[in-house]
């Protein structure tokens, strides 16, 4: 699926790891993405998560997956020049749905949590 993530790939991002329930992808804070406080846009910081949570709900092959909903809480800054990590973790999974959770850091300090709800698309053969 990410091969095919023109959005990801055009700000950047790299997947660094898709395994069973879990997605590990980085991006580089450029200076496009920076707002009117210098900081990095949440938007931005959103969808970096939201990429690794899409990573993680599409690597074990049942479907298309697709986010449902998603809540971000913005912990602390970044800034231009930052490279920044998001992990998507599998919290379970019940009939078609999911909950993953995302922490996106910088080095060891956590700049945002995330968490998503997935759906699987039923089949349309």
């Amino acid at each position: 699926m990410f091969e095919a993530d023109r959005a990801s790939k055009n700000l950047g991002m790299r997947l660094v790891r898709a395994d069973l329930g879990i997605a590990v992808v980085e991006m580089a804070v450029g200076p496009l993405m920076v707002n009117g406080h210098g900081i990095a846009h949440g938007g931005f910081v959103f969808t970096l998560a939201d990429t690794a949570f899409a990573c993680a709900c599409n690597v074990d092959g049942r479907g298309v997956t697709v986010a449902s909903g998603a809540d971000v809480t913005f912990v602390a800054p970044a800034r231009e020049g930052d490279l920044l990590v998001a992990t998507a973790v599998e919290r379970t999974v019940f009939g078609r749905s999911g909950v993953y959770d995302v922490t996106v850091r910088r080095g060891e300090e956590v700049i945002a949590e995330f968490r998503g709800r997935s759906r699987t698309l039923p089949n349309r053969g």
